[in-house]
């Protein structure tokens, strides 16, 4: 097992990271116009889809290359020991950004900001921010265990909140309700956020929680920060993706039907050539 003293500088190293990533600009990550870019969807502790996403992506072989993680923490329970060891994936993420700082980013989600906030989310029953605290103890003792928290959220805080590519297509967690976008303040994403900032119920909770998404909405946010087209995770997905208004792809990569799609940075996009590009992680080696 891991020291906890290298957990901790692990998590600290990859939170200066994320602060200085040359791609982020304010809480927005600017993709390049080369290379190619995979973006997945919630991932939740999932670490077999993981390692094949690693082995996908080969970073090292593929300089050009950028991956976005989101949505790590609040797995199923253990099937031996029913606990929730989602923070085994979140440390190997965050080496991952240590190993490849230019190429690996974040984005923060919904389940993360309640954790970082210490806000209750209920999935399948159970308070899963408990469960996650829980596990952290089991693994690592009460004592190493407080301090590993401290240090993971850290790195949870430092996450950006969005990414745009150069042909117009807008990336995050989720997107406001359009109940919301009167009060929604699409400026956030100019600067980068305190933890406290983060903690509030405003603008971030809006963008990580938002559901339904209409034509109407789409628009109006496609305005603001001239996206043609939106992925996100967020909405449970049995099939692995989701088409909505043909302007939004939704992906789920934390189970044995997950996918992942890839957007080549430099050439024109549509919704069809997204979908076409989607790949089963059952089907990577």
């Amino acid at each position: 097992m891991t020291d906890h003293k290298q957990m901790i500088d692990t998590y600290r190293r990859a939170a200066e990271l994320n602060l200085s990533d040359p791609l982020r600009a304010g809480s927005l990550l600017r993709f390049p116009h080369y290379g190619q870019l995979v973006m997945t969807g919630d991932l939740h502790g999932h670490e077999r889809n993981f390692d094949k996403l690693v082995r996908f992506c080969d970073l090292r072989r593929a300089a050009v290359r950028h991956v976005i993680l989101h949505e790590l923490v609040h797995g199923d329970p253990d099937p031996v020991n029913g606990l929730d060891t989602s923070a085994r994936l979140l440390f190997k993420a965050a080496q991952w950004k240590i190993d490849f700082p230019e190429q690996v980013h974040f984005l923060m989600s919904n389940h993360e900001l309640a954790q970082l906030s210490g806000h209750e989310v209920t999935k399948g029953g159970r308070n899963v921010s408990e469960d996650f605290v829980h596990g952290l103890i089991k693994l690592y003792g009460e004592q190493h265990a407080v301090e590993i928290m401290e240090a993971i959220e850290d790195f949870l805080a430092s996450y950006p909140l969005a990414g745009i590519t150069p042909n117009r297509v807008f990336l995050s967690h989720s997107l406001p309700n359009f109940r919301d976008l009167p009060r929604f303040r699409p400026d956030i994403l100019d600067r980068v956020l305190s933890r406290e900032q983060l903690a509030r119920d405003g603008s971030v909770h809006m963008l990580v929680w938002g559901r339904e998404h209409p034509a109407e909405l789409l628009e109006q946010l496609g305005e603001i920060y001239d996206a043609e087209l939106f992925i996100v995770g967020h909405q449970p997905q049995a099939t692995g993706y989701e088409v909505q208004e043909n302007r939004l792809l939704i992906l789920a990569s934390d189970h044995d039907h997950g996918v992942f799609t890839t957007i080549d940075l430099g050439k024109p996009v549509t919704m069809e050539m997204l979908v076409e590009k989607i790949r089963l992680y059952v089907a990577v080696p």
